[in-house]
């Protein structure tokens, strides 16, 4: 999942919106035919097929590997206080064989999944906390988005560092981004994989600009302070203005080039709150307090509306624009609708274990067939095993758990042989994994899915980093 928007001070979850990961591109003519096959012929056999791989591909998973993300020493002195404390994992991300873990504290560690060492510290100050970690493949390196003590942890520097050069433990031999920028609070950066974007909002001056995420240079900018929010769909952005007395404006922008595509106002009933306004290509997605849902399509004016007992507001949505399809979270549930207002999927067996939005836990595959959550284990595991989850894959279409980790059926991996060798690398691998399987499963913070090694990563509240693997 992408998209995401790093404040310069936690802001509340929201309404939030994730765009999934851009799926690889292939020839255009090619796609078209195969669109075109799969009409013509059935989708039903590519389905079975999908799901069938799906659960080959999860089978037997099992605990691989822990790492920590505690630091006992202190990587640098002085290094700040709260750095040395053992806190939970907030995030992961996975680039080729590294794998980093961003803990609450602001700590984030790199791990080789070669050599299962821990390969450096990526903060590269002592007064450095990292608040997010984005994985820029358009150059391989990584993006970490830090604030620091020595000016109050105000505002956000950002930092591109080459994934090469943190293999070679040299964290420090990457270059700042976005310097010219004050993103001080109220100010954000936002990463979008999907358009190859980035985008800035320094409230100093409120001018929003528009970064190439391939070379990072600026493209454009928009300076007017009536803009209220910003949201971002492929090819394009949407604008929404300061509401007026029965209205609110509304500006369609191309991500290319910031040119005007479309302006116009969506009527809205007085004295009642916008929950939210979302955009996802042509559609438009309004919804106010204890009104309906509204869906516009922009192009032609023509709109619908969805009962508000049949759609309440979520807490967050996922956009999956291959399938045309949005997720949205509500009270640790997963629903998948069309942009006709219907309801398209209800999950079995997928009871989200963390009661707010936060997306760190789910991981949308690329080609958003999949979602892979941390969820409520059954009441017969949670009987036998106290307070560990379950990590579920599920078809997003058909809303089948097709998979699932959990304590019962997963145990620790431990290769069989009978050489002095092998011996030697049992006792050490048996070394590194403290906890139980149980364990690893109990208070996941973070969940990470590497679809090229087909592994998940999972972080839990004692800052402990877990591998899982068939």
């Amino acid at each position: 999942m992408e998209g995401r928007r790093i404040s310069a001070t936690p802001r509340p979850c929201s309404g939030r919106r994730v765009i999934a990961k851009k799926k690889p591109r292939t020839n255009a003519f090619l796609n078209s035919v195969k669109k075109l096959q799969r009409r013509e012929i059935s989708s039903k056999p590519d389905r079975a097929f999908t799901i069938a791989n799906a659960q080959e591909r999860f089978r037997n998973m099992r605990l691989m590997e822990e790492y920590d993300t505690h630091d006992q020493k202190g990587h640098c002195s002085p290094v700040l206080p709260f750095l040395m404390k053992r806190t939970k994992v907030i995030e992961i991300v996975a680039a080729r064989d590294v794998v980093f873990a961003l803990a609450h504290s602001g700590l984030c560690a790199a791990f080789s999944r070669e050599t299962n060492q821990r390969i450096c510290f990526l903060n590269v100050s002592p007064d450095e906390v990292i608040r997010s970690l984005f994985y820029n493949k358009n150059n391989d390196s990584l993006i970490t988005v830090s604030v620091y003590a020595s000016d109050n942890f105000s505002s956000l520097k950002c930092r591109s560092t080459r994934i090469e050069y943190i293999r070679r433990g040299k964290p420090d031999a990457g270059f700042a981004l976005f310097e010219s920028e004050s993103l001080k609070w109220p100010g954000f950066v936002e990463f979008d994989d999907v358009n190859g974007k980035v985008l800035t909002y320094s409230a100093q001056d409120s001018i929003y600009k528009v970064f190439d995420l391939k070379n990072y240079t600026m493209l454009y900018s928009i300076s007017d302070k009536h803009v209220q929010e910003i949201k971002i769909s492929p090819g394009i952005m949407l604008l929404i203005f300061n509401r007026a007395s029965g209205h609110v404006p509304l500006k369609i922008l191309s991500i290319e080039d910031g040119s005007v595509l479309k302006s116009f106002n969506h009527l809205l009933h007085r004295n009642k709150k916008v929950d939210f306004i979302e955009q996802f290509n042509e559609k438009l997605l309004v919804k106010q307090e204890n009104e309906n849902l509204q869906i516009l399509d922009v192009r032609n004016a023509e709109l619908m509306e969805v009962s508000r007992t049949e759609f309440m507001t979520p807490s967050a949505f996922i956009f999956l624009y291959e399938n045309q399809l949005f997720l949205t979270f509500r009270n640790r549930t997963v629903a998948v609708w069309n942009f006709r207002g219907e309801l398209v999927t209800s999950f079995e067996d997928h009871l989200l274990w963390h009661p707010d939005c936060n997306t760190n836990n789910i991981y949308i595959t690329s080609d958003q067939d999949l979602i892979i959550s941390y969820c409520k284990a059954d009441s017969d595991d949670q009987w036998i095993e106290g307070n560990a989850g379950s990590i579920n894959i599920s078809n997003i279409l058909t809303g089948k758990c097709l998979a699932k980790i959990n304590a019962t059926s997963s145990s620790t991996q431990i290769d069989e042989c009978s050489s002095a060798a092998c011996s030697s690398k049992k006792l050490n691998h048996s070394s590194r994994i403290r906890s139980s399987v149980a364990e690893a499963l109990e208070d996941i913070t973070a969940l990470f899915y590497d679809e090229e090694r087909n592994e998940i990563y999972t972080g839990n509240r004692h800052g402990l980093l877990h591998v899982w693997s068939n």
